[in-house]
């Protein structure tokens, strides 16, 4: 049997092809400015593939999930996390998702989602956030992450991406080191993370989203939680996986 799980995310939209329960195919576009366009996209890659989305069986998750016309339905991305995050890792763990505008934390027993929570509406915390100080540093996410690893942290206090953001532009003023102000970013994510996952208690934990093929950030998070952080290329598209096996 294949069935399709489509996640639409606020930055990136991702799609899971499940063949007997098996992955056969994930995809990963920007989602830009319109969810629809990003299924219709997805539908046309896909049927590239072989796999006609008007024949079989889809389910739609994550921020844009309402914007996909041939879903036979919705679920809700943090019900997709968690089995996606089962099927990936086992029943039973904890699983922490930064995503592009929020994150969140679950609790996984028995391959289904227990407990969670989420950030606040800020984006302190996010893939957001990362986006908008490695684009005022005028360097890509991977090199922000590379420039981290040879500084020192000057700290970011703030809670708000506005005003981080101005701290940054004080930093770059002063005449803070690059590396430096890159590692203060990183670190103010991992806080705000670990500060989250930290109502969540358990092992084993794992990462899922966007950050997780950044092995600095990961392993910043993981520290700041205090916890052995796992993670794989696929938990990218936990979601996209949660929502085939829903279908």
């Amino acid at each position: 049997m294949i069935s399709i799980g489509v996640d639409i995310g606020s930055t990136a939209t991702k799609a899971a092809v499940l063949c007997d329960g098996q992955i056969s195919k994930t995809l990963v576009i920007p989602t830009g400015f319109s969810g629809t366009d990003a299924a219709e996209r997805v539908a046309a890659d896909l049927l590239q593939s072989g796999y006609d989305m008007r024949e079989l069986p889809v389910v739609a998750t994550g921020y844009g999930r309402v914007s996909v016309p041939y879903a036979q339905r919705t679920v809700t991305e943090i019900t997709c996390h968690g089995k996606g995050a089962a099927h990936l890792f086992g029943p039973n763990c904890v699983v922490v998702d930064v995503g592009g505008q929020d994150t969140k934390a679950m609790q996984v027993a028995d391959g289904r989602v227990r407990k969670f929570v989420m950030n606040d509406k800020c984006a302190a915390g996010t893939g957001k956030f990362l986006e908008v100080m490695a684009n005022r540093l005028g360097v890509s996410q991977e090199r922000l992450a590379q420039l981290a690893s040879e500084g020192e942290e000057a700290h970011i206090s703030s809670m708000c991406t506005v005003f981080s953001e101005s701290e940054v532009v004080s930093l770059v003023g002063r005449g803070e080191p690059v590396e430096n102000i890159a590692r203060g970013v990183i670190e103010s994510v991992a806080r705000r993370v670990a500060a989250l996952a930290a109502q969540i208690p358990g092992e084993p934990c794992f990462l899922t989203g966007g950050l997780c093929q950044n092995d600095y950030v990961v392993s910043r998070i993981g520290a700041a939680m205090g916890r052995e952080l796992g993670t794989s290329p696929m938990a990218r598209y936990a979601g996209a996986i949660g929502a085939a096996l829903q279908a």
